[in-house]
């Protein structure tokens, strides 16, 4: 019986994880989006409400924007990985 012995491949194992970090990191941006957007709506809310609306006023709080992301982020960036 003839068995052959290949050398084990690190570049796999580490293609893996970069991908997976990657995964994790576009996890991370979502979360944050979400909580911020969140808190801006808890916020706006607030400063409508009364009698809070009158002391905002005097006091300069105004409405803040959503977070907005530039056209075309949405999608992910291409690499080439290839020749």
């Amino acid at each position: 019986m003839v068995t052959e012995n290949y050398p084990n491949l690190r570049a796999n194992d580490a293609f893996r994880n970069l991908q997976a970090q990657l995964e994790g990191t576009e996890n991370r941006i979502k979360v944050a989006r979400n909580d911020y957007n969140t808190a801006v709506q808890d916020y706006n809310s607030t400063i409508r409400r009364f009698p809070n609306n009158i002391f905002a006023g005097m006091f300069g709080f105004h409405p803040k924007g959503y977070f907005e992301a530039e056209q075309g982020s949405q999608n992910a960036p291409k690499v080439d990985f290839g020749k």
